[in-house]
């Protein structure tokens, strides 16, 4: 058994605090920018460009999460509640909200400069896992989006939530959508008949599927709960990534020419 009782705050300076969910998200974009400008891009008109795409990229994760979650996943209590819409440092992001931001601002961004948006939608991809990977951990962290209650050797208990031993969720979803849709991600790209808009596809279909297979060992959310039978809001939202993930598939799999970004 492992007790969490982890403070969320990381540092404080003076009456600033610093919390490890910032902190996530900073190192999440910081090292997937810094990762795509020295080992993934070899055009120098993309790499140029690339640095722009990223306002636009942050933007769009930050308000499409925001907006996703409070649509989603609390309408009615932000209905009641409007100026704390804007507290994101209070928590509350989905996912799925910011996968739809980032696909509205890299439309955005490459309609204004004439490029294939899935050339940035893959350089998204390739390295999303990374800043996955950090937010999954702020999450175990903070002792939020616990798992279902366990009589396992290695359950966690989480002293903010309840007194019962749970699944360490959080980390599982680490493992599965940080290192492993990681690795494979980067397999896919290196392949030497890579083709563009590969990895925007397989992105949906791989996290669509290890989101679903981690949301059986986590605890619905509080406010919604399941939807029908054991089926949670993740798991419907992740179906729907891997049929929109086959569909593009099917779209462009007669495309023959092999690309490099």
């Amino acid at each position: 058994m492992f007790i969490n009782n982890f403070d969320p705050v990381a540092f404080s300076f003076f009456s600033l605090q610093i919390k490890w969910y910032s902190i996530s998200y900073i190192l999440g974009i910081v090292l997937g920018w810094s990762y795509c400008k020295k080992k993934l891009i070899q055009d120098n008109k993309i790499l140029n460009l690339f640095d722009d795409s990223i306002i636009y990229i942050i933007f769009g994760v930050i308000i499409g999460g925001r907006l996703g979650y409070v649509f989603i996943y609390n309408f009615k209590y932000y209905l009641e509640n409007t100026s704390e819409i804007f507290m994101i440092w209070n928590g509350g992001m989905s996912f799925h909200g910011g996968l739809i931001g980032v696909i509205i601002s890299s439309y955005l961004f490459s309609k204004k400069n004439e490029k294939d948006i899935f050339i940035f939608l893959d350089l998204v991809s390739i390295t999303a896992p990374v800043g996955i990977f950090f937010g999954r951990i702020s999450n175990f962290i903070n002792g939020e989006l616990v798992g279902k209650i366990t009589n396992s050797s290695w359950g966690v208990l989480f002293t903010s939530y309840d007194d019962k031993l749970r699944h360490p969720s959080q980390l599982y979803e680490a493992f599965l959508e940080g290192v492993i849709l990681f690795i494979l991600m980067n397999l896919i790209f290196f392949n030497k008949n890579y083709k563009i808009g590969t990895c925007s596809i397989m992105f949906l279909i791989l996290y669509g599927f290890f989101r679903i297979t981690s949301e059986f060992f986590r605890e619905p959310d509080m406010q919604i709960g399941y939807l029908y039978g054991h089926i949670s809001m993740g798991m419907l939202l992740s179906v729907i990534m891997i049929l929109i993930g086959f569909l593009i598939y099917l779209k462009k799999k007669d495309e023959t020419k092999s690309q490099k970004i």
